[in-house]
């Protein structure tokens, strides 16, 4: 059944002006964005299938244009809608921190490393340079691979800081594994980072790791 003929209050667009877009499940909400289904299939059936064959809205949203083009009748169209979706919630929630101190709000920052790291395949450590009034100056990724493999260098981050002229930093890199846990080796150069920051009066203020849902804040288990 289409789903133009479904009860009102359970059409996906319905739900989501009536009730908010928290209300609605990842496949209705993946609907939306499609529009349409394919294959005699309603647009939240196609969602359910390809959610499925994804394993989730986080493998199907960092899928290479061709992962994400093979079948279900989704093409180019759809897969530069999505990347123009994210790059637009990734530049919303960075002009948020522009324009505010950073730590008046905290889920600011962990929704913008989310959109940022959540959904990469690759691990990626990355500095958020703040000023004195812990407003953003500026987002960079300074290194990819592990953390195990030693590709994290503290002087390189002093360095980026007394570039990008920053009187703090937050520091985040992603476990693509979805796992949030701190390893040793993350505990391990968060104190390099921060130690090496103190000689040139840069403080460390955070350490997220970012995973499955809320990042986790090495500040918060007193590691920082």
């Amino acid at each position: 059944m289409s789903i133009k003929h479904w009860p009102e209050q359970e059409r996906p667009r319905e739900k989501l002006i009536h009730q908010g877009s928290a209300a609605l499940s990842d496949a209705e909400l993946l609907a939306i964005f499609l529009r349409t289904g394919s294959h005699g299939l309603s647009a939240v059936a196609l969602a359910r299938q390809l959610l499925q064959h994804f394993g989730g809205l986080r493998t199907l949203m960092s899928a290479s244009r061709e992962e994400f083009c093979q079948g279900f009748g989704l093409g180019d169209a759809k897969y530069t809608q999505l990347q123009a979706v994210l790059e637009m919630s990734r530049r919303y929630l960075q002009e948020q921190l522009v324009r505010e101190t950073v730590f008046t709000n905290v889920d600011n920052v962990k929704a913008y490393l989310l959109s940022q790291l959540r959904h990469s395949s690759r691990e990626r450590f990355v500095v958020l340079f703040l000023d004195s009034q812990h407003r953003l100056i500026r987002y960079q990724e300074l290194f990819q691979g592990t953390i195990d493999s030693a590709a994290v260098y503290p002087r390189e981050v002093v360095k980026a800081a007394l570039t990008n002229d920053a009187a703090a930093i937050i520091i985040a890199h992603n476990h693509p594994s979805g796992i949030c846990e701190p390893s040793q080796a993350d505990i391990s150069i968060t104190d390099r980072i921060k130690r090496a920051l103190e000689l040139i009066d840069v403080r460390l203020l955070d350490h997220f790791i970012v995973g499955e849902g809320q990042p986790l804040s090495l500040a918060e288990r007193g590691y920082v």
